[in-house]
């Protein structure tokens, strides 16, 4: 099955607050889209990925984001996470009503196309599944089969909200890159040490976290 994958990204002068403790105003905009990066450019080397879309309103970000082969959706509805995925799957399903819809978090710096592989290769066998993400609160990513609503529920509890929905939980091990989503200081110094893509490392190599490690 060939996914296609959509991933969300707010605009980068509003992303990663919660980095505050870590990075400063102006750089946090950059951690923003050097995740984003990373995040497009390993899911395009996913063999089970057809097409990358990116939901988003930042004219830098959709900029960098295509010339790694991503398309852009402008995010029309202007009304959150949720409503922007919904926008996309709806267009996205207008134009190829058979299309598998997977959305995957735009903070998965140390994502490995072989991990996605996996991850998507499970959801396949459900008409709608989901993986928790690394805290075990909140989702990265969540599929709909051709035919499937999507149904996002992203933010806070969405793991709860995902399973409560009929979505199935996705429970694999050896997928850390795929759930391991970065929103605090503590969240990137475990993906450095995982081993983060090469724009993430560039971006935080002037951080007092840990040295980073160019994913291979």
């Amino acid at each position: 099955m060939q996914w296609t994958l959509v991933i969300p990204l707010k605009p980068l002068s509003r992303a990663k607050s919660r980095l505050a403790d870590t990075a400063d105003d102006g750089l946090r905009p950059d951690l923003a889209l050097a995740f984003a990066q990373d995040t497009v450019a390993a899911a395009g080397a996913c063999p089970g990925v057809g097409e990358v879309v990116v939901v988003t309103d930042d004219a830098r970000a959709g900029h960098e984001l295509a010339a790694l082969g991503a398309r852009i959706i402008p995010d029309t509805p202007g009304a959150g996470l949720n409503a922007a995925l919904a926008y996309a799957a709806a267009l996205l399903r207008e134009a190829r009503p058979d299309a598998a819809l997977a959305t995957l978090n735009a903070d998965l710096p140390a994502l490995r196309p072989a991990e996605l592989s996996r991850v998507l290769a499970a959801a396949g066998e459900f008409p709608r599944a989901f993986l928790p993400d690394a805290a075990g609160i909140g989702t990265t990513l969540l599929t709909a089969a051709p035919g499937t609503p999507l149904h996002p529920a992203f933010g806070g509890t969405s793991r709860a909200r995902h399973r409560a929905s009929g979505a199935v939980e996705l429970t694999l091990s050896e997928v850390d890159s795929v759930r391991l989503d970065v929103d605090t200081g503590a969240d990137l110094r475990a993906a450095l040490s995982l081993g983060v893509g090469p724009r993430t490392a560039r971006a935080t190599a002037g951080l007092l976290l840990a040295d980073p490690c160019p994913r291979m």
